[in-house]
């Protein structure tokens, strides 16, 4: 099976509650499988009775294979592995999806002051997060090689239709808004079919449209970033938006006593240093708030903060509180976060 590559791996922080058993089942169809190097769940509300599920699994497959056509970097077939094995110069054409998704990118970018960045690949790698085995504490000339051949503006110049490389090893992952967007476009599928409430929820990013069973909104649990405890921070209603969280707690390695997490700010090469431990963003789609919960991440609460306000975003920062003996944390939130979970 083909899937978009982890480079950005995230917590499964973004719960999906289980549904209460006061409505008739055959008005609901619910199923999950594996895809995109990860886990997906799928809950449609049928209120006529009249929903075919084999056609709604078969709409779901294809959707996720549309997806994976254009952003697996597992399938060297896919459009992301031929922009990715292209010289510098050359021109890649793009599907409408991956056009989609790389402008976003692009844009979020920007807006991020360069903190959500698909080209971050290489010193994700230099760092030994890409892949299982040791870790490593590159030296500075070797940050600063690859720190050279990465970065939006620095590596690609993205067109409405194509994309070039500005150099030969730059390379483009797009797991950190890939599972967002596939929760979205599989949601699309499903309202083809006349359902209007659903849920899809791809490696813990999530779109949710109407009511879940019960009338009311998709209650999502967002879990404390406790590796030693997954309890739940909080729950939020969900409809007509995407939710994904962003962690930094569980992929992360210690040399003499200092701790080196998986997040790597792009403006440094090297590993962020603040005290957020995660980042949960509600957005109009799944893709957006799965690029910027990454973004806000890299951010770090103080300035993760300055730019939610600047731009309506909506996002909860939770923080390491080091004034405590014990592990504590406190939550932050944007005021657009705060509106919209009132």
């Amino acid at each position: 099976m083909s899937s978009l590559t982890s480079f950005t791996r995230r917590s499964f922080l973004v719960m999906p509650l289980a549904l209460a058993a006061c409505y008739n089942r055959q008005q609901v169809v619910e199923f999950n499988g594996l895809s995109m190097g990860t886990t997906y769940r799928v809950v449609a509300v049928d209120h006529r009775n009249k929903l075919d599920e084999t056609k709604l699994r078969q709409a779901v497959a294809d959707a996720l294979a549309e997806v994976n056509g254009a952003m697996s970097n597992w399938d060297d077939r896919s459009e992301i592995s031929r922009v990715n094995a292209a010289p510098a110069g050359a021109v890649t054409p793009m599907s409408p999806i991956l056009s989609h998704v790389m402008q976003a990118a692009a844009e979020v970018n920007l807006a991020s002051a360069g903190r959500f960045d698909t080209t971050v690949g290489p010193l994700i790698e230099l760092w030994g997060f890409g892949a299982p085995g040791a870790r490593s504490l590159p030296d500075d000339a070797s940050i600063a090689a690859v720190r050279a051949r990465s970065g939006h503006e620095n590596s690609l110049v993205i067109g409405s239709d194509a994309v070039q490389k500005k150099h030969d090893s730059a390379q483009v992952y797009l797991a950190a808004i890939g599972k967002g967007y596939g929760a979205d476009h599989v949601g699309r599928a499903i309202e083809r079919l006349g359902i209007t409430d659903y849920m899809v929820e791809i490696g813990g990013d999530l779109y949710a449209s109407g009511r879940n069973p019960d009338g009311a909104p998709w209650q999502i649990g967002i879990e404390s970033p406790d590796v030693a405890d997954r309890g739940m921070l909080g729950v939020v209603g969900v409809s007509g938006k995407g939710l994904a969280s962003s962690g930094d707690y569980r992929n992360y390695f210690e040399v003499d006593g200092q701790r080196y997490s998986h997040l790597i700010d792009p403006a440094t090469g090297r590993p962020v240093e603040h005290k957020t431990a995660s980042a949960t963003v509600l957005a109009d789609n799944a893709m957006l708030a799965d690029a910027w919960s990454t973004a806000m991440l890299v951010l770090g609460r103080e300035q993760g903060l300055e730019i939610a306000q600047q731009h309506d975003i909506a996002v909860q920062f939770v923080e390491r509180d080091p004034s405590v003996a014990h592990l504590a944390f406190k939550t932050f939130a944007s005021d657009a976060f705060r509106n919209l979970t009132a």
